[in-house]
């Protein structure tokens, strides 16, 4: 502008500006701020009082009719301002830049020097420094810029102990036929069925791992916790090692059992078979039979029962699994409602190939081949065939339970009924789910009322021989909050598991299912009307769908 100058004075610190007022016209301060703008110090920083102040002094001077120099200091330059800070934790760190007006650049180098000063040494990124540097040159001046820029390692407890078996139980045994050569599978002998004598290995304790230390951005080493141990107590028939405390032996020669985290040893009652000439047999144990168990006879056990042979129209009762190498056979009156062979578990069933029979079991029903005519009612799910390939067949049951069926082929081609009914457990789960829903509804209702109260109270002045009370009513106010949030804890666990209960119900034939197949959950029925190559029946959105197994 004519008669209106910049310069830096003799520090390069500072800027000054001189007005001639006989060479300048009409100065305003936009004009004069559009005028440092364009020139070359144009990043220094401007301090309106003194643009405000040079004008009235212009004005003044042209009022009076003064022509002499007008000089005073309007800007200086101010250094980019860089501020480390560290969180509480110690495992971050940003940088945070507040850019400067015509100070000193700012570079990677400058920035880990400021690092440097804050003590930070580990987890610095390069690769965000130099964003950091990138995004100030392109920033204006006052613009604020912040990046994490150090990451240090947080801790990684250590893994806790566990339990490995040593030895396997009868039914793992059963469900893993032993291999023939290298290719071909032996599928009649399905595994040894064997005990274990006294001092047997049965369990070991796999010590806690130690964890990963972490450190801090500052260097300094977190240290790890260690895996806890869990707890460790042998069941009957077993006992820890005398040598090492992580092991446990057999205190008994019997039937190995590991389940829910506990081993224990079962006494085991052998017979050659169980017939009129052997008598039934009810015992406190496991009972193994190498032989057939023929009709009418009865078996009581407290543990598995294993029978490396046939059942024909016998009833089995076992605490544990029932394991039934060969086959089981029986028969069914005219309307369907009474069998002459009866398998009832708490544990799961195995059986080779069956017909005309009555499972009931809390576990899983597996069938090596076949099953056909029988009644089953389980918790768990049902597997016809091979556990890794299952390619069994089974038609004309009538099915309860409470996950998938898996098989090769479902129904047959006569379109005998296959009635599968899934609603036993999901009325378990709905009941409970309402039972839940009902009570947190009361208690939130009740807790509703005491927040208002507690409130009113709070704004009150209290007397102190009343505090006593107050503060007890609040402690109630304060369980009942937790017993609240408890309560919603396990109403959205029992609405997870009522939402998984339906994802798992299936029915998954991986050969062929053909007409006769039903599938019920209360009142959602599917029916097969026709034959299907493989496929999939899944309950999705309150309906059942088919989809084609690729």
């Amino acid at each position: 502008m004519l008669g209106i100058k910049l310069k830096v004075d003799d520090t390069d610190q500072y800027l000054d500006m001189t007005i001639n007022p006989g060479l300048a016209k009409d100065i305003e301060a936009a004009a004069l701020h559009q005028f440092i703008k364009k020139s070359t110090f144009k990043y220094f920083f401007i301090f309106d009082a003194s643009i405000i102040e040079i004008i009235n002094n212009y004005k003044s001077a042209i009022k009076d009719n003064k022509s002499e120099i007008i000089e005073l200091r309007i800007g200086e330059r101010r250094d980019t301002e860089i501020k480390c800070r560290i969180t509480e934790d110690h495992l971050t760190a940003y940088l945070t830049i507040t850019s400067g007006y015509a100070g000193k650049p700012v570079t990677v180098t400058s920035l880990l020097n400021e690092l440097g000063l804050a003590g930070i040494k580990r987890g610095i990124s390069q690769k965000r420094l130099s964003s950091l540097v990138e995004r100030w040159t392109q920033g204006d001046s006052g613009e604020i810029f912040e990046e994490l820029i150090s990451k240090g390692l947080p801790p990684r407890a250590g893994k806790p102990s566990y339990l490995k078996p040593l030895v396997q139980n009868a039914l793992d045994r059963i469900l893993q036929p032993q291999k023939v050569g290298l290719t071909r599978v032996d599928m009649r002998n399905l595994g040894s069925i064997i005990s274990v004598r006294q001092g047997a290995e049965l369990l070991r304790r796999i010590p806690p791992t130690a964890g990963r230390y972490g450190y801090t951005v500052e260097g300094d080493v977190i240290e790890a916790k260690s895996g806890d141990w869990i707890k460790f107590s042998p069941g009957d028939g077993a006992v820890v090692s005398d040598s090492d405390e992580n092991l446990l032996i057999s205190d008994i020669s019997g039937m190995p059992k590991f389940k829910d985290q506990k081993m224990w040893v079962d006494d085991i009652f052998n017979s050659k078979g169980v017939n009129v000439g052997s008598g039934n047999i009810d015992y406190d144990g496991s009972v193994l039979v190498n032989g057939d168990v023929t009709e009418k006879m009865v078996i009581f056990a407290s543990g598995d029962v294993t029978v490396n042979g046939y059942v024909e129209s016998a009833t089995i009762h076992a605490g544990g699994d029932i394991i039934i190498t060969q086959g089981a056979m029986g028969k069914v009156n005219e309307n369907g409602t009474e069998y002459s062979t009866n398998l009832i578990s708490k544990g799961s069933i195995y059986v080779q190939h069956g017909q005309g029979l009555d499972i009931n079991c809390v576990g899983d029903v597996n069938v090596g081949r076949q099953l056909a005519y029988s009644r089953i009612n389980c918790k768990g799910k049902v597997t016809i065939g091979n556990i890794d390939n299952p390619n069994g067949n089974i038609f004309a049951c009538t099915i309860k339970c409470q996950n998938k069926i898996i098989a090769g082929t479902l129904g047959a081609v006569s379109g005998s009924n296959l009635s599968i009914d899934f609603s036993d457990g999901f009325n378990i789960l709905l009941e409970r789910k309402d039972t839940l829903d009902e009570l947190l509804k009361q208690v939130k209702q009740n807790n509703d009322r005491h927040s208002v109260r507690m409130t009113m109270i709070k704004g009150k002045q209290i007397p102190k021989n009343m505090q006593e009370r107050v503060d007890e009513a609040n402690q109630l106010f304060q369980n009942e909050i937790q017993l609240m949030e408890w309560l919603e804890s396990k109403a959205k666990e029992m609405h997870d598991a009522k939402e998984e209960y339906q994802t798992n119900i299936q029915l998954i034939s991986n050969k062929r299912l053909y007409p006769g197949v039903v599938a019920k959950l209360n009142k959602r029925t599917w029916r097969a009307e026709r034959e299907y190559d493989k496929t999939k029946v899944i309950f999705q959105d309150h309906q059942w769908h088919l989809e084609p197994l690729i």
